[in-house]
């Protein structure tokens, strides 16, 4: 299990996950699997919204979605965790 750490949270993936959410070309389809195997209750809607904000990549309707956003952060997370760990 790998930790990426954000700044209103953490949260933890398995490396299978990292692996097939932070490939080349599109992961949508990997990163949804992971998203219903991955817990994130502990995270609120806002405290979710308010990190992805900070990207700029999403508009604020956009933000509203909670499972897209789920998806958005187990992306990023993958990402993050293959690059600063060398996975």
């Amino acid at each position: 299990m790998h930790w990426a750490g954000f700044n209103r949270f953490e949260i933890q993936l398995p490396e299978d996950c990292v692996i097939d959410c932070s490939h080349r070309g599109p992961c949508d389809d990997d990163v949804e699997f992971w998203r219903g195997k991955i817990d994130l209750s502990h995270i609120s809607d806002d405290s979710l919204a308010a990190e992805l904000q900070e990207y700029g990549a999403w508009d604020a309707e956009e933000l509203e979605d909670r499972e897209a956003n789920e998806a958005r952060i187990i992306w990023i997370a993958a990402g993050n965790i293959r690059e600063e760990q060398n996975i």
